[in-house]
């Protein structure tokens, strides 16, 4: 067996990758930070309670367990850290306000998934807490745009939901849990067959609803005919009013929108709204988010929440390859004021590459396309190819 072998779908981040990586994650964390997010930096492990309660099935299948040798406790290695912000808001932070949160770091899944179809994704979102209106959810969602587009993502297109339009109806019909599970799989795939098939025990009007769901998806016009079809439930009249606020909101960014109220993503997780963030030239989601404003109670302490996240080394993957900076050579010389020259280059924010004593110097393998000689009494930046020493 070769020993180098990493196992599937878990993969090393190469030089090039690597350093755009690290440039967007600085770049978007200072986006947050002018905008009141706070980051803040989870544990890998925690116990499996902790990570899971109130996240939903899916989560905790996606979650590796390990036993803590100590305590003798399950603990998982993290798949999401929105929980994980959820903790931290309701029990260190504690504070009874507003709180916003960013964060930043790996996570692991049992199965690959997202753009990058990787077991290793690199998780980067921001969280608000403490709000409840249609106002915050605004705000994430205009956050999360311009985050994309500081990534050099344009062509954004922005698809919204609302997961309590789907249980209102369950809830006002009393729907068993299997029969909800069956109806929620069925919307998921637009199979209207099945809906119909499975709705038919129900009352007239909850299993037209749940057939016209299948249909409801388009531009904003789809809220105005889901006004006219959909019983008036009051959860569903809130939930179409938030979502045209957000069509009003939106519609003078760089974005185009669209609604599909069949669309139950998170439905276990999730409590009102749901959105994802997709681009021209990208294969699958660039970020999910949405309410949730449940998860907290998990922990003891219930706060309105919502939030997005998004996969930095997947939307990277998809991006043109990338490419080393460039950098300045500068030759093994002990030399005082040729240090001086590397230390005035370097804190300009230039790459200097020195060579070692006895060293070749592959400019090509060092991406060196400049190099420090000795003119005029001085040291000079000139191109490679310059005849100057």
């Amino acid at each position: 067996m070769r020993n180098w072998l990493l196992p599937e779908y878990i993969e090393d981040v190469l030089p090039a990758e690597a350093a755009r990586i690290e440039s967007l994650r600085r770049t978007l964390l200072d986006l947050f930070r002018v905008h009141g997010y706070q980051y803040v930096i989870p544990p890998m492990l925690e116990y499996m309670e902790s990570l899971t309660t109130g996240a939903g099935h899916d989560l905790d299948l996606a979650t590796y367990k390990v036993v803590d040798q100590l305590s003798g406790r399950l603990m998982g290695v993290r798949a999401d850290m929105t929980p994980q912000a959820a903790r931290i808001d309701a029990h260190l932070l504690n504070q009874q306000g507003i709180t916003r949160l960013c964060y930043a770091g790996s996570v692991l899944r049992t199965k690959p998934d997202g753009l990058a179809q990787t077991r290793e994704p690199l998780q980067l979102g921001a969280e608000l807490y403490g709000h409840a209106g249609v106002a915050s959810d605004i705000e994430i969602q205009w956050l999360l745009i311009q985050a994309l587009h500081a990534m050099g993502v344009n062509r954004v297109h922005m698809d919204f939901s609302h997961v309590n339009i789907f249980g209102s109806l369950i809830n006002a019909s009393q729907i068993a849990p299997q029969l909800e599970q069956d109806l929620y799989a069925a919307l998921q795939s637009k199979d209207q067959a099945s809906v119909a098939s499975l709705a038919q025990s129900l009352d007239k009007v909850t299993r037209e609803a749940l057939l016209h769901l299948t249909e409801l998806n388009g531009d904003k016009a789809v809220l105005i005919k889901a006004a006219k079809v959909l019983p008036a439930i009051p959860a569903i009249t809130t939930a179409l009013a938030s979502l045209t606020t957000v069509s009003s909101a939106l519609a003078d960014l760089e974005v185009s929108l669209s609604f599909d109220l069949s669309e139950l993503r998170g439905y276990h997780y999730h409590s009102g709204m749901v959105f994802a963030a997709y681009a021209h030239g990208y294969k699958g989601p660039l970020a999910l988010g949405g309410r949730y404003d449940e998860v907290g109670s998990a922990f003891g302490r219930a706060r309105p929440a919502t939030g997005f996240s998004l996969d930095l080394r997947g939307v990277v993957t998809a991006l043109a390859p990338a490419q080393l900076p460039l950098a300045i050579f500068a030759p093994a010389q002990d030399d005082a004021s040729l240090r001086e020259k590397i230390s005035a280059l370097r804190a300009e924010g230039q790459i200097v590459i020195q060579a070692l004593p006895d060293a070749g110097s592959d400019f090509k393998e060092l991406n060196c396309n400049r190099k420090l000689a000795h003119y005029n009494s001085g040291w000079h930046v000139v191109s490679i190819d310059s005849d100057k020493n």
